[in-house]
């Protein structure tokens, strides 16, 4: 793996060489598809680095190093997918440990905190995380997590990272923030206070709908201990394969976000001037919201966009009439996506306190012309 030393190198610069020197054998550019299960060791329990691949795999430990460096932490742990992640990190906790959680957190995250995690004891409260009077008042002493997303999915709200995370530390508690939206190019949330990272890589780090996967990054060595421990223990480990496609997708990150924050801010601003949309909500647009924090936190506001009309029949057609915009769930490759979070996305949550309206549509820009994506949008939306 590279010995290359990551300081004082760019974003773009890192992300192509951290962890990815040439294959020292045959001089190789891209780093190995290591397609093993096991490895042979020097002498009886002492392997060279790894005994078997649940443990680690030098692909993945490439994809690791890199990760890390991006988003600023001393190490990162991939799994199979972004829930495999989240199970991982959650299995830190004991039962009775008590975890915050937004109001319109992702509908795969509440599930498992509700319907898994939650029959195992821990426990939760949902709240608006972008009101820190509404955070203080649900903390208890049991509270060990304050799980953020930023902007959130999907009604793209900001949250304060530097806030919230203080709050947390104030209650005793870890602050965990899903960073799967923004991505490490647009928002470095271990610099802001927060104690680890995740990301689902399946979306914008692979950035090609064609692999799945998951991330944690964290600075605080025993949680680097404990999450490592659990990696092996655990298994919920990613094959070599998707590991490659990830590193190959994190070459091209920075560029990719250039073009979907160009794409979703064409978007939006259209969107908030056609007569059957109701509402827009993208932190990019001055009247959002959260768009002074986002302003504050983010390098751009992100390739996600989402928007209301009358009625979930309305909601429906324009779903159903999109040309370029592909009806599908899941977010963050080269091409666009439009779904009704409420139906798709976020079925899971529907009849809960964290339940989506069914005239929301979500969509993913992609990298598309901005101009070939507001004329698809204009012809759906009639």
């Amino acid at each position: 793996m590279s010995e290359t030393p990551d300081e004082g190198m760019r974003f773009e610069t890192r992300a192509i060489h951290v962890g990815q020197d040439p294959e020292a054998e045959f001089g190789a550019v891209n780093v190995p598809i290591y397609q093993t299960s096991t490895f042979a060791q020097e002498a009886v329990g002492k392997p060279r680095a790894w005994d078997y691949a649940r443990a680690g795999n030098p692909t993945r430990e490439a994809l690791q190093q890199v990760l890390a460096s991006l988003e600023g932490g001393a190490r990162a742990l991939c799994f199979s997918s972004g829930l495999a992640a989240t199970t991982t990190l959650l299995l830190t906790l004991k039962p009775g440990d008590h975890v915050l959680i937004s109001d319109d957190v992702y509908g795969g995250t509440y599930r498992l905190l509700t319907r898994v995690l939650g029959e195992w004891g821990l426990e939760h409260d949902v709240v608006d995380m972008t009101d820190l009077i509404a955070c203080r008042a649900v903390v208890r002493e049991s509270t060990a997590l304050v799980w953020v997303e930023s902007p959130t999915n999907p009604f793209l709200k900001v949250v304060d990272i530097a806030a919230i995370s203080a709050l947390a530390h104030e209650a005793g508690a870890r602050c965990v923030v899903d960073n799967t939206f923004a991505t490490p190019y647009l928002q470095q949330p271990l610099e802001l206070g927060a104690d680890v990272v995740l990301h689902s890589m399946t979306k914008y780090l692979g950035g090609h709908s064609d692999l799945i996967g998951g991330a944690l990054v964290a600075n605080d060595p025993e949680q680097i201990e404990r999450l490592t421990f659990l990696v092996n223990a655990a298994g919920a480990v990613p094959g070599p394969m998707d590991c490659y496609l990830a590193l190959r997708g994190v070459k091209t990150l920075a560029l990719r976000m250039q073009a979907h924050c160009r794409g979703a801010k064409a978007v939006a601003e259209f969107l908030q001037t056609h007569k059957r949309v109701t509402r827009v909500h993208y932190p990019g647009l001055p009247g959002h919201p959260g768009f002074e924090v986002a302003v504050r936190q983010m390098r751009d506001f992100g390739g996600m966009v989402s928007f209301e009309v009358e009625s979930r029949e309305e909601a429906v057609r324009v779903a159903e009439s999109t040309k370029l915009f592909f009806l599908a769930e899941s977010l963050g490759g080269v091409e666009s996506l439009i779904e009704l979070p409420g139906p798709m996305t976020h079925a899971s949550v529907t009849g809960s306190p964290v339940e989506v309206p069914d005239t929301l549509l979500r969509l993913s820009v992609g990298i598309e012309h901005p101009d070939d994506l507001v004329a698809d949008l204009e012809q759906a939306l009639g």
